[in-house]
C-alpha cells in the first residue's frame, strides 16, 4: 500500500489541503484495495483559516511516507516553520516522493529541493519564488511539474491536476479518469496557467503615457506601429520604447500584443462572433494570426478557450442543466 502524507502545520490553505484529503483520504478501494494509507501529520493541532485539524502523527511521521504532499503556504511574506523545512526535507531524503500544491512551492524551495529544479506556483507568486531562490527555474504557465521524486503545481485548481497525475502514476489512467468523474473535473487539462492570468493594464498615473494607453485600447482594431504610438506620445520611437519598459516593464509592441489578446479572450468569453471576426476586430487581421498568437501566449487555441471560459449570454439550459 502507497502511504501518502499530508505535512500540515498553522499557516496553511484549507483548498489545497481539502483536494489533497479528498483524493487520497477517501475511501477508493471500490477502485483500487488497497487504496492510499492516508495520514495528517502535524506538530500538534493546528488551525487552518476557519478550521481546526487533530494530526494523526508528528512532523517526524513523513519519513515513513512513500508521498508526502505540502499544501498551499498562506503568507508568502512569512518564512515557513524551520520545523516543518526540515522535516520535509528529511523525509525526501529518506527517498519519499514530495509534491507541493499551489504556494507549498515555498516550503520545498525553503528545504532545498527545487534548487537546479524547474518548479511552478501560483502565477501571483512566480516572481517572488524565482526572486528568493535563485536557484530554481520557476516556470509561470505549466499547470504542474514533475521532476520525478519532486512535484510542484500551480494555484488553487492545479493542485487537483497535480493530485489527479499522481493517481495516475501509481494506478494507470483508467484509475486517475474514474476519480476525475467522481469529483466531476477533466482528467487532464489542456494549456498552462497562463489562460488564467489577468493582463492588467497599468492604472492612471503621473506618467507621460497615461494618455496613451486609453487612446490605444480604443484602436486595438487598427494597425498600430511604434511610430503611431510614438506619434501620439508625442516622442521619439526610442524615448517611448524607454517609458515603456519602465511603466510596463515590456516593449509597446509587446503590449500591443498582450492586449490584443486579452480583447480576444473577452470576446471569445462574451460574444458568439468567429475567430475571423474576433481577428478583425483585434487587429489581428485573420484567423491563423489570431490562432498562432494566442496559441503561443495561452497555451490553448482559441475554440478550447471558448469552450473553458464561455459566458452564457441567453436563457436556457447548459450542459448538465434541467429546468425546474
Amino acid at each position: 500500500m502507497t502511504t501518502v502524507a499530508l505535512a500540515i502545520t498553522d499557516g496553511m490553505l484549507h483548498f489545497e489541503l481539502s483536494l489533497a484529503m479528498e483524493v487520497f483520504g477517501s475511501d477508493l478501494t471500490h477502485l483500487v484495495n488497497p487504496w492510499y494509507d492516508f495520514a495528517l501529520c502535524g506538530p500538534s493541532a493546528i488551525q487552518v483559516g476557519r478550521f481546526r485539524l487533530e494530526p494523526d502523527h508528528g512532523l517526524e511521521h513523513l519519513t515513513r511516507a512513500d508521498t508526502v504532499i505540502v499544501p498551499g503556504w498562506a503568507d508568502v511574506d512569512q518564512e515557513p516553520p524551520a520545523e516543518l523545512v526540515d522535516a520535509v526535507r528529511q523525509a525526501h531524503e529518506a527517498g519519499a516522493r514530495v509534491a507541493s500544491l499551489c504556494t507549498g512551492a515555498f516550503v520545498l524551495a525553503a528545504a532545498g529541493l527545487l534548487d537546479g529544479r524547474l518548479a511552478t506556483t501560483h502565477w501571483a507568486h512566480t516572481q517572488e519564488l524565482a526572486r528568493r531562490h535563485p536557484r530554481v527555474t520557476v516556470d509561470p504557465d505549466v499547470l504542474y511539474v514533475d521532476n520525478g521524486g519532486v512535484l510542484t503545481s500551480a494555484g488553487k485548481a492545479a493542485a487537483m491536476d497535480l493530485c489527479l497525475h499522481l493517481v495516475r502514476l501509481d494506478h494507470g489512467s483508467a484509475v486517475a479518469n474514474t476519480v476525475a468523474r467522481r469529483l466531476v473535473v477533466p482528467p487532464h487539462r489542456d494549456g498552462g496557467q497562463a489562460q488564467f492570468v489577468t493582463t492588467p493594464v497599468p492604472a492612471p498615473g503621473n506618467h507621460p503615457l497615461a494618455g496613451l494607453f486609453p487612446w490605444a485600447l480604443q484602436r486595438l482594431d487598427q494597425p498600430l506601429t511604434v511610430e503611431d504610438l510614438a506619434r501620439q506620445a508625442g516622442m521619439s520611437s526610442r524615448h517611448l520604447g524607454r517609458h515603456f519598459k519602465s511603466v510596463t516593464g515590456t516593449t509597446p509592441l509587446q503590449w500591443l500584443l498582450a492586449q490584443r489578446i486579452r480583447h480576444a479572450q473577452e470576446l471569445l468569453e462574451t460574444t458568439e462572433d468567429t475567430v475571423d471576426t474576433i481577428a478583425t476586430a483585434t487587429g489581428m487581421g485573420t484567423a491563423t494570426t489570431l490562432r498562432r498568437h494566442f496559441a503561443r501566449t495561452l497555451g490553448v487555441p482559441p475554440d478550447t478557450y471558448r469552450r473553458t471560459f464561455r459566458t452564457r449570454t441567453r436563457p436556457g439550459p447548459l450542459n448538465g442543466e434541467r429546468h425546474p
